[in-house]
């Protein structure tokens, strides 16, 4: 072995770890966030979180994102740490699908029909329909079938590559004894482990060593705890990932841990005690791709049946190692944006679910304050109100510095047309509501301003702000039901309604001047009113902003003055709905 065979082997694992990351990445963006949307459901039912584990590993071909996934899950709290358990029981199990498909590559017959199942022969059909796909397709969810399709074939040609670099080592004989000191358990175990924690994948170490069993050189008795260490090794990206996490994400990590070191020893002294009675003939013996797999499957799944009981003992194992902090203030704000965890990126479409769910959060807060504003501009002043209005406000400053500095990492992730169509309309709806919470200091100011200077409307002035005040109110509650709900529907309604509260508040300005003219009221009570006014015009046409990048959203496209222009032109239906508003919010005659 040369070389240019060393060469030749490092650049198949570069491909193999590559096809792994495009086919996991594709698979992800088809599945669309619904994996991890079953995850965040999961029940604490252990067989079906061992079931669903093993299914969703199976799906992405990674236990490590998998596991990933679920530490970040527990640390944004939407998944209790019980739950985890089953689940990453299952990826171990679903992550031995990589290895049966990579031990087909061991067929051999003249079969054309044997022929065709080993990879080899169709990863390059499959490359060619994929790369097609890419060229001349422009559907998004094609283009990721597409992403599947090259991934694996880019995957099964790094094998080959790995394979093909390795077969003079068969007539190597200090290759030989160099696997034979990995017979020692211990060593073979610590090699497992260390290449799996380098490469930060198991099936891709799981991969060279069905290579090297192509050279017939690898014993069933080196190869035994090399496949155990890997399961320990593969345990590094969990535990690298949880740091800087809270407890409860840690102590997922290393529950993954100890699964797979009680499993390891488990399994080591019941076959070693068995092999001292017994003595195995096949120890000794050549150990094929198929065999790899097999043993792989085989500790795994025994693994997952004899620990599967001891849940609880495994939890409380892992609350020992990461024990409880009695400063941790678990009240603190920070607890809403352990959403905004960084695993997620990785899973762009649920990140962008749960910056939603967040968004959502932040317009209720921004919807409650414009209320409590409204009350005491028009009712009575209360200084505690007008206290959290400005609590409010901060956190709703803080939300879309979070937010938005997230969604900004999330843009820069390789997203869906979906996905990235959704980023654009949350950074624009977590700027409305944070400008619809500057308006409710606004009005809460213009309302201390009122109390301070004693200033009282007019009868007239009181039940005309009252309408406009009700007018604001609907939009907002319509606007923030839409945008929850995505109802499309509901958003096409406040156009109509946002139009009505502009006309309301020229209305108002007219008769404040006539009554202003007839001496019925004073300049200074005119600012008053005209403050209040532009505020609410202004929390009205944000709530408009807000309905109208969701219509965009759902044409994939963002021109908002074009949408309204066009909208207000419309003709009649929109007039229709503009007078049916204008009946409702009728002002009384002068």
């Amino acid at each position: 072995m040369n070389i240019f065979s060393v060469l030749s082997l490092i650049g198949g694992l570069a491909l193999f770890l590559y096809g792994m990351n495009v086919m996991g990445g594709g698979l992800e963006k088809l599945a669309g966030g619904r994996l991890e949307a079953f995850f965040e459901k999961m029940t604490s039912n252990p067989i079906k979180a061992v079931a669903l584990g093993a299914a969703a590993t199976a799906v992405i071909q990674s236990s490590s994102a998998t596991t990933v996934m679920v530490v970040g899950f527990v640390n944004a709290g939407i998944m209790k740490l019980h739950s985890a358990i089953g689940i990453i029981m299952g990826a171990n199990i679903g992550t031995t699908v990589t290895a049966w498909i990579l031990s087909l590559s061991g067929l051999s017959s003249d079969n054309v029909f044997i022929q065709m199942l080993k990879p080899s022969s169709f990863a390059p059909v499959l490359a060619i329909i994929g790369v097609a796909i890419i060229m001349f397709v422009k559907d998004g969810k094609k283009k990721d079938i597409a992403s599947i399709l090259v991934g694996f074939a880019v995957l099964m040609f790094g094998m080959d590559m790995m394979s093909d670099s390795v077969e003079p080592l068969k007539d190597v004989p200090e290759f030989a004894n160099i696997l034979l000191l990995f017979k020692n358990p211990l060593l073979g175990v610590a090699a497992g482990a260390l290449l799996t924690a380098i490469i930060q994948s198991s099936s891709a170490s799981v991969g060279i060593l069905q290579a090297l069993s192509s050279t017939g050189a690898v014993t069933f008795g080196s190869a035994l705890p090399i496949i155990l260490g890997q399961n320990i090794g593969t345990c590094a990206t969990a535990m690298l990932s949880s740091i800087g996490a809270g407890k409860n994400a840690k102590r997922v990590a290393f529950v993954h841990l100890y699964f797979n070191i009680i499993g390891t020893l488990l399994f080591l002294v019941t076959f070693y005690s068995l092999n001292a009675v017994v003595h195995f003939s096949f120890v000794d013996g050549v150990v094929g791709g198929g065999q790899i797999a097999a043993v792989h499957t085989i500790f795994n799944v025994s693994t997952t049946l004899v620990l599967l009981p001891f849940t609880r003992q495994l939890e409380k194992l892992a609350a020992f190692t990461v024990r409880d902090d009695r400063s941790e203030n678990s009240e603190s704000l920070d607890d809403e944006f352990r959403l905004l965890d960084e695993r997620f990126l990785n899973t762009p479409s649920f990140a962008v679910e749960k910056c939603r769910s967040l968004a959502v959060k932040m317009g209720k807060i921004a919807s409650a304050s414009i209320n409590r504003a409204i009350e005491i501009a028009v009712g009575k002043y209360d200084k505690q109100t007008a206290e959290r209005i400005s609590a409010d406000e901060n956190v709703a400053d803080m939300f879309e510095d979070k937010l938005g500095t997230y969604l900004v990492k999330l843009s820069g992730r390789d997203l869906s047309e979906k996905d990235s169509l959704a980023v654009s309309t949350l950074l624009h709806v977590i700027g409305d509501f944070e400008r619809i919470s500057d308006h409710a200091v606004n009005i809460s100011e213009t309302a201390l301003e009122k109390y301070t200077k004693k200033s009282e409307f007019t009868k007239a002035a009181e039940i005309e702000l009252t309408t406009i005040c009700s007018a604001v109110s609907e939009i907002l509650d319509m606007s923030l039901r839409a945008f929850e709900s995505g109802d499309l529907d509901l958003a096409r309604e406040i156009e109509p309604l946002e139009e009505e509260v502009d006309l309301l508040r020229g209305k108002i300005r007219n008769r404040h001047i006539r009554r202003l003219q007839r001496g019925e009221c004073t300049i200074e009570n005119g600012f008053i009113l005209t403050d209040l006014l532009t505020n609410l015009e202004r929390v009205s046409d944000h709530c408009s902003n807000i309905a109208v990048c969701m219509i965009e959203e759902d044409v994939q496209a963002f021109d908002t003055h074009e949408y309204t222009r066009a909208l207000k032109s419309s003709g009649k239906a929109f007039q229709s709905r503009v007078d049916e508003y204008a009946d409702k919010y009728r002002l009384p005659a002068e």
